[in-house]
């Protein structure tokens, strides 16, 4: 319907357009491209386009090469292992992760602030320069985090020869720093779990114990695990750990 009533009344606006194109005193508006108006710089737009690209994949840029998927995971299975489902809530923990990534990436971002940013406000460097003096400060980051064996196997992968570990290129850097971030914070949730699951055991042991076979032992051991949290200042432990990790 929107396509009928435009086709309707285009033959009324290419009229009007041409009687004001005659007209000296209407209004004239026109596009020019080509050596008149300048010619486009392809460059430019290109440029563009990935600078929205970058943008659109900013999110998911930051969860993986900075410390914020190791603690958002290990959150996680804190939560699991003292058996909340939704307490504390996924905002509380996202913000938990975000803050504590910020504190621990704050030198890394200083750096790149120094090193590419303000030459770049100052028009001493490239853009193409800034974006290769800012990867620099979060390759050395991703390389002390991710293990030998995840950068060979990637370097396979990817069929590159030998290489030294400062001219990897971000493709290889990446995935290895992913793989060993998931290997640490998995580690780290097993050992979480560990002493709430000795305080499961026991509470179901009791409960067989007393012949109470039908009451569910995780209402039971529930308070049990947060008292057992509380009293050893859980949270204090954990954050200190994670942040001391990297």
């Amino acid at each position: 319907m929107v396509i009928l009533v435009c086709l309707i009344g285009l033959p009324g606006t290419l009229q009007a357009q041409t009687q004001a194109a005659t007209d000296p005193g209407g209004l004239n508006l026109s596009l020019r491209l080509g050596d008149e108006a300048g010619d486009l710089d392809i460059g430019v737009a290109i440029q563009i386009v990935i600078v929205m690209t970058l943008l659109a994949v900013a999110p998911a840029l930051v969860m993986l090469t900075t410390s914020f998927l190791r603690i958002i995971i290990v959150l996680g299975f804190l939560r699991n292992a003292l058996g909340l489902q939704s307490t504390p809530p996924n905002q509380v923990l996202v913000g938990i992760a975000v803050f504590l990534s910020f504190f621990l990436m704050m030198p890394i971002a200083e750096k790149i602030n120094q090193t590419a940013l303000i030459p770049l406000e100052n028009k001493a460097i490239s853009s193409t320069e800034a974006l290769e003096l800012a990867k620099e400060p979060l390759r050395e980051f991703m390389l002390k985090q991710a293990s030998a064996d995840d950068l060979e196997y990637f370097m396979q992968l990817a069929s590159m020869p030998p290489t030294m570990a400062e001219d990897l290129p971000m493709r290889v850097v990446i995935p290895a720093f992913v793989v060993g971030e998931l290997r640490r914070a998995f580690q780290m949730g097993f050992l979480i779990f560990l002493p709430f699951l000795v305080v499961d055991f026991v509470v179901a042991t009791v409960l067989m114990a007393m012949g109470m076979m039908m009451m569910p032992p995780v209402i039971v051991s529930l308070p049990f695990k947060i008292l057992l949290f509380v009293l050893a200042d859980g949270w204090f432990l954990v954050l200190s750990s994670l942040a001391s990790s990297f």
